[in-house]
């Protein structure tokens, strides 16, 4: 059975926490800190029980020498020990003398934030191949494990698995907190609705295939959408289109045309990226040299249609082009009509979260914004999540 953090006794312990800091950076200032208030409850647990803790986590991908100075956490430090109003030590390595003399001179109350752990991924990706030897030294730095990074929980690197492998471990409150949310899609109430948008149908496979005998409808918008209606023979002008995909979507639309529902209009555009002129038209009427850039207003009324009597929706993925503010309308009607009739609704991670986060309005009326989209997916496609295995022992 797994263990959260409240059974152990931690008082004067030291507690590795992994955490998910992974948050966007633009012109050297954290654009959302979500994630960081988020990791708040287990930390300041862990410092309120008289904890000594130790937090690790990622940042971005660490592929060469000139990831390392974009992906540095030291900006993470800073806004951590403003949201604490504590100052949190950070130290500039993943691994040596300085580290560990930090590590052993720490008091009760204490708090340090390790240098992203993808760094070691510079030589021989030694985090994210769960490397056996770093994630040992990693657990010899302290006496218990805690993951309350939900974010990577669908992965198996050293600063999760790893550590947990040789030390007593348990999940936080943010993972808590999200594993309870998802655990009533297991049996859910019904009409059940799973919405899915984004870019590529590719992304999705894994969900829709385990979905689509689960839910009741698949409220199908975003790029992905395109390919699904080149399969059922629209003309689709310059849309985004997998062709590889298009028998993998005419066969599912041929053995589930009741349950998969396309749209019905979208708004078009000559570029996708620009705050250029746009019409709405049918999905019968897209000119050749046009680009579906979000769902138009009759898909809005025909989608809310099916959500009408629905008890739980599951969403992943905008409905049209999130980078540009005025391709947002589709995805922001949509979450509206949906916190407006209370229909318990899960986001799952991703793209969409971020359109939710900056709506603080619309984020505190859901039933639940992940903060693991690649995660969610993974819980969605009924993949056994390795960060959870390791802590179930």
């Amino acid at each position: 059975m797994i263990k959260t953090i409240k059974d152990f006794d931690i008082k004067d312990k030291k507690v590795l926490i992994r955490c998910d800091f992974n948050v966007p950076i633009k012109d050297g200032k954290i654009v959302d800190d979500n994630r960081i208030v988020s990791s708040l409850p287990t930390i300041e647990y862990a410092l309120n029980e008289g904890a000594k803790v130790i937090l690790f986590s990622h940042l971005g991908r660490v592929k060469e020498e000139s990831d390392l100075e974009k992906n540095n956490l030291e900006i993470v430090s800073y806004r951590l020990s403003e949201l604490l109003g504590k100052k949190v030590t950070f130290v500039n390595e993943t691994r040596g003398q300085e580290l560990e003399d930090k590590v052993n001179s720490m008091m009760s109350g204490d708090v340090i934030l390790v240098q992203n752990t993808r760094y070691e991924d510079l030589d021989g990706k030694k985090e994210s191949s769960n490397d056996t030897e770093l994630g040992k030294y990693w657990a010899n730095l302290g006496d218990i494990f805690i993951n309350d990074a939900f974010g990577t929980i669908h992965r198996a690197h050293a600063s999760n698995v790893g550590i947990a492998t040789y030390l007593p471990s348990g999940i936080g409150f943010l993972v808590e907190k999200e594993l309870n949310a998802l655990k009533i899609l297991d049996n859910p109430d019904r009409p059940y609705i799973v919405i899915l948008g984004g870019a590529k149908v590719s992304d999705k496979i894994g969900v829709i295939d385990n979905l689509v005998t689960k839910a009741d409808y698949i409220l199908i918008g975003g790029g992905m959408a395109f390919t699904f209606l080149k399969a059922a023979g629209y003309n689709i002008g310059k849309s985004l289109l997998e062709e590889e995909k298009i028998d993998y979507c005419k066969d599912l639309l041929d053995k589930y045309k009741d349950k998969i529902i396309l749209p019905t209009s979208v708004v078009l555009s000559k570029e996708a990226l620009k705050e250029v002129d746009v019409r709405e038209a049918t999905i019968k009427d897209i000119g050749e040299d046009e680009i579906g850039v979000d769902v138009g207003e009759n898909t809005v009324y025909q989608f809310e249609k099916y959500l009408s009597d629905a008890k739980v929706v599951v969403w992943n993925g905008p409905l049209g082009v999130y980078e540009v503010d005025r391709f947002r309308k589709g995805t922001l009607d949509i979450l509206k009509y949906l916190t407006d009739n209370n229909i318990k609704t899960i986001i799952g991670g991703g793209d969409t979260a971020a359109i939710v986060s900056s709506n603080e309005e619309l984020k505190s009326k859901l039933y639940h914004t992940s903060t693991g989209g690649g995660a969610t997916l993974e819980y969605l496609e009924g993949k056994e999540l390795p960060g959870i295995k390791a802590l179930d022992k």
